[in-house]
């Protein structure tokens, strides 16, 4: 690279390196509460179990901007996430490579639009506000424990970050 001067070449340096380095795999989810603390949970018609609502991120899409995307997609809602509560490195499973997943403060409603939420997404069949013991029961175990680990970092004014597997 040290002799490179002419950008072209350059350019097709970077682009090359680029082409090789890993592609991740990122989802966005959003822990979005009622004003007495309940969880907004989300039954996807393709999973087993009920999840929070958000989903893959698309190509070049920013990890927050895909969570207020889904969000909108699934409940119509127009949110603005705060802060990463969790993030969480995700290793291969199954037939997937590993994965970025991120939990972002979806807010509180107010409780005219808890209320009001219905699914907006044929890929969404209910939209409940749940208690947190009850949101536990409801989600995969690897998910209620993001959960439980995403309301601490609320508490703590913190991200909670980890690396495992499912």
């Amino acid at each position: 690279m040290a002799g490179l001067k002419d950008d072209d070449a350059r350019f097709a340096y970077l682009a090359e390196g680029n082409a090789k380095q890993a592609r991740k795999r990122v989802a966005s989810k959003v822990l979005i509460r009622d004003q007495r603390g309940h969880v907004v949970l989300v039954n996807p018609t393709y999973k087993e179990h009920w999840d929070l609502p958000g989903g893959m991120v698309e190509d070049n899409e920013a990890p927050r901007a895909a969570a207020v995307r889904e969000v909108g997609e699934e409940l119509g809602l127009t949110i603005e996430p705060d802060r990463v509560l969790v993030l969480d490195w995700i290793g291969a499973h199954g037939p997937w490579d590993d994965q970025l997943l991120f939990i972002f403060d979806g807010g509180v409603l107010s409780d005219s639009d808890a209320e009001q939420l219905v699914p907006r997404d044929p890929e969404i069949s209910e939209v409940a506000v749940v208690p947190l013991r009850e949101a536990r029961h409801l989600l995969r175990s690897d998910m209620s424990e993001r959960v439980d680990r995403a309301i601490r970092a609320l508490e703590r004014e913190s991200t909670d970050y980890s690396e495992g597997q499912l």
